[in-house]
C-alpha cells in the first residue's frame, strides 16, 4: 500500500523473539515530534515476519496523521505480536506472548506507548503492564481511561454527521440509508449509534454469527461485497483495509464514505478516483481518531477525565468540515488536505 504521508521516515524498528512465547514481537516507532508515539497492540496472525513488519510500518504512520491531524502531543507508533499462521495460542503462551511484549515495549525507554488494538484487549493492558511503565488505555479502576472502543464508535458518528451534513446539507441521519460493513468491536458500536440515531442500516460481517445483533438493531443482513456497492447515501467501512480500490470505486453508489476502518484506501491516488466520481471521502485517520483522542486525556495534568475526552471527541466533526473546506478551497482532495493539515501540525 502507498504511504499517505511519504516525507517522513520512520525513527525506530525494532523486531525480538520473545523468550518465553518463541512469538516475535514488532514495536515501530514512525515519529516522536510532537511527543511520544502512541499506537496499540496488534496480535495477528501473519504468514511471516516480513508481512508483519510492512504492517507496523503502515500503522505507525497512519497513527502519526491520526495524532498530528487531530492537535494531539504525540506521535505515532505500532505493536505487534505476531502469531505464526496456521498456529492457535493458548491461554498459558497468549499471556508469555503478552510479557514479551511488555519487556519489548520497556527496552525503547519511553520512545513508544503501547494501547489495546485488533487482538488484545484492557485486560491485556495490564498483563503489558507487569513488564513497562509505557502503557495507556488501562482500565478505569487501575487510574487509566479504559476500553476505547466507545469512544472510536462515538467519534465515527460525529465523522458521519459532518460528512452526511457536507454531501446532503444537513447532519440529520434519521431516515438515510446507511451500509456499515464490518461488525467488529468497534463496527458494532457504530451502528448501534446509527440505528439510534434514526438511520435506516444495512450491515455486513464475514462471520455469519454477528447476524443475530441485525435482527436486533432492525437492520437488513447482506454479504460485505453486497454491502460496499448498495445504494445507500453512507457507506461505512468499519472492517480491515483496502476495502477501496480501482475495481471497487466504479461500482460504488454511496455519495458519502465514513468509516471506523484504518487505511482504507488500497493506494493514495484512489482519493482523486473518488473525488472524480463525485463520491465525499471522510479520511479515516481523521473519522476515526476517537480512540487516540481519549487516550491522549491520559496524558494531560490532572489526569484522564471522561468528560474532556467527550468534548475532544466531538472536535473530530469540526475537524473533518475544516478539511472539507480546505480541500474545496485548494481543488484537492480531503485525503490531500487532511495531510496538509498534519504536516503543518508536525512543523509547527
Amino acid at each position: 500500500m502507498e504511504r499517505y504521508l511519504a516525507t517522513l521516515d520512520h525513527e525506530e524498528l525494532y523486531a525480538r523473539r520473545g523468550p518465553r512465547s518463541g512469538l516475535f514481537t514488532i514495536v515501530a516507532v514512525h515519529s516522536t515530534v510532537r511527543g511520544p508515539s502512541l499506537g496499540g497492540c496488534r496480535m495477528w496472525t501473519y504468514e511471516d515476519n516480513r508481512a508483519a513488519i510492512r504492517d507496523a510500518l503502515r500503522l505507525s504512520e497512519g497513527m502519526t496523521l491520526k495524532s498530528a491531524v487531530a492537535g494531539l502531543p504525540l506521535g505515532g507508533g505500532k505493536g505487534v505480536i505476531v502469531v505464526p499462521a496456521g498456529e492457535g495460542l493458548d491461554a498459558k503462551r497468549r499471556r508469555h506472548a503478552l510479557l514479551d511484549f511488555g519487556e519489548t515495549v520497556e527496552r525503547l525507554g519511553g520512545t513508544y506507548v503501547t494501547a489495546e488494538d485488533v487482538g488484545t484487549s484492557t485486560a491485556d493492558m495490564t498483563a503489558i503492564a507487569t513488564q513497562t511503565q509505557y502503557v495507556s488505555g488501562l482500565s478505569r479502576r487501575s487510574g487509566g481511561s479504559g476500553d476505547p472502543s466507545p469512544f472510536t464508535a462515538q467519534g465515527v458518528l460525529h465523522a458521519i454527521e459532518a460528512t452526511v451534513e457536507r454531501t446532503f446539507g444537513t447532519p440529520e441521519l434519521k431516515g438515510r440509508a446507511v451500509a456499515v460493513v464490518g461488525l467488529g468491536h468497534v463496527g458494532l458500536r457504530v451502528a448501534k449509534l446509527l440505528a439510534k440515531a434514526g438511520a435506516e442500516l444495512v450491515v455486513a460481517d464475514i462471520d455469519r454469527s454477528k447476524r443475530a445483533e441485525t435482527d436486533r438493531l432492525g437492520a437488513a443482513w447482506t454479504t460485505p461485497a453486497k454491502a460496499m456497492t448498495s445504494a445507500v447515501d453512507v457507506l461505512v467501512p468499519c472492517a480491515l483495509g483496502g476495502v477501496l480500490d480501482h475495481d471497487v470505486v466504479p461500482q460504488l453508489q454511496a455519495p458519502a464514505i465514513a468509516g471506523a476502518a484504518n487505511n482504507q484506501l488500497a493506494s493514495a491516488d484512489v482519493a482523486d478516483l473518488l473525488r472524480e466520481r463525485d463520491i465525499l471521502w471522510a479520511p479515516d485517520f481523521v473519522a476515526n481518531a476517537g480512540g487516540i483522542v481519549n487516550i491522549s486525556v491520559e496524558f494531560e495534568p490532572g489526569g484522564y477525565d471522561p468528560e474532556r475526552a467527550k468534548a475532544k471527541t466531538r472536535e473530530i466533526g469540526d475537524t473533518l468540515r475544516a478539511i472539507f473546506d480546505a480541500a474545496d478551497a485548494s481543488n484537492t482532495t480531503p485525503l490531500a488536505a487532511a495531510t496538509a493539515r498534519a504536516e503543518r501540525n508536525l512543523a509547527g
